[in-house]
């Protein structure tokens, strides 16, 4: 699947794009390395396959959950951030 990902060029040279892409990469990478072991195309030992896609799942959920507590605060019924 190609999709194209908004990356915005910053001083200093650096790249940045939006959490919700990285996060989604880290859950789709975590995914693949479950099918691939769990259909025997992989000698990799699954107990660690497991293991470290259980890893990359939480480091995303963490990221998520720091982008979340980030985010201004909505105002009461508003339903829109605050400007």
């Amino acid at each position: 699947m190609n999709a194209p990902v908004p990356l915005v060029w910053v001083v200093g040279g650096h790249l940045l794009m939006p959490a919700e892409q990285v996060t989604a990469l880290m859950r789709r990478l975590a995914a693949g390395w479950l099918q691939s072991t769990d259909a025997g195309e992989t000698d990799l030992d699954p107990g660690t396959v497991m293991a470290l896609a259980e890893v990359l799942s939480e480091i995303a959920d963490q990221i998520d959950v720091e982008c979340i507590a980030f985010m201004p605060a909505r105002s009461a019924g508003s339903g829109s951030p605050p400007r």
